[in-house]
């Protein structure tokens, strides 16, 4: 009987290599900010090697005087937490209340805030790579990120990405 390859490592006192989730995160909106730091957080939960590369927009989830302030797009945004008509999206008042709504939701399913998804992704090991050409290109140095960021152009994340078993763009 042919053991599997985990088994196999396990038996032969080689320890298996741990998996590894690349994740690419381009958007900067509270609704964009969740999806890859719940999937980070599972990954590296369950043990696996877990990098995030944190690009244009997404750059701001690791922007230490905007990650606090982002918000839900109401306009244009037909699953937003609102559903109202465009035009009624460009009210003032609108993002605010669409943010307001989601996060009483994150609340009610006692999802942590962002600062605290932050903290425990990178409590967890998840490395954040910050884009260097994106910050470049927004004018964004170094000390305008949060602690424990690495700056990586994009061949040294793909060089992570590339021995990953899984990569997603989120």
């Amino acid at each position: 009987m042919t053991l599997p390859a985990s088994e196999a490592a396990t038996d032969s006192g080689v320890e298996p290599k741990p998996k590894r989730l690349a994740l690419v995160a381009s958007k900067g909106t509270l609704d964009q900010a969740y999806p890859p730091l719940i999937l980070a957080t599972t990954a590296a939960s369950l043990g696996w090697e877990v990098g995030i590369y944190f690009t244009f927009y997404g750059l701001d989830i690791l922007h230490q005087d905007r990650f606090e302030k982002l918000r839900v797009a109401s306009l244009a945004n037909p699953a937003g937490p609102i559903k109202i008509p465009n035009l009624l999206g460009a009210v003032p008042g609108a993002t605010a209340a669409a943010t307001k709504v989601m996060k009483s939701w994150m609340k009610k399913a006692s999802m942590p805030d962002l600062p605290e998804f932050i903290e425990m992704a990178q409590g967890l090991g998840v490395r954040f790579f910050a884009c260097a050409t994106t910050m470049g290109v927004m004018g964004v140095d170094e000390s305008d990120l949060i602690e424990g960021c690495d700056i990586a152009g994009a061949t040294a994340f793909l060089d992570f990405a590339a021995d990953a078993d899984v990569q997603l763009f989120v």
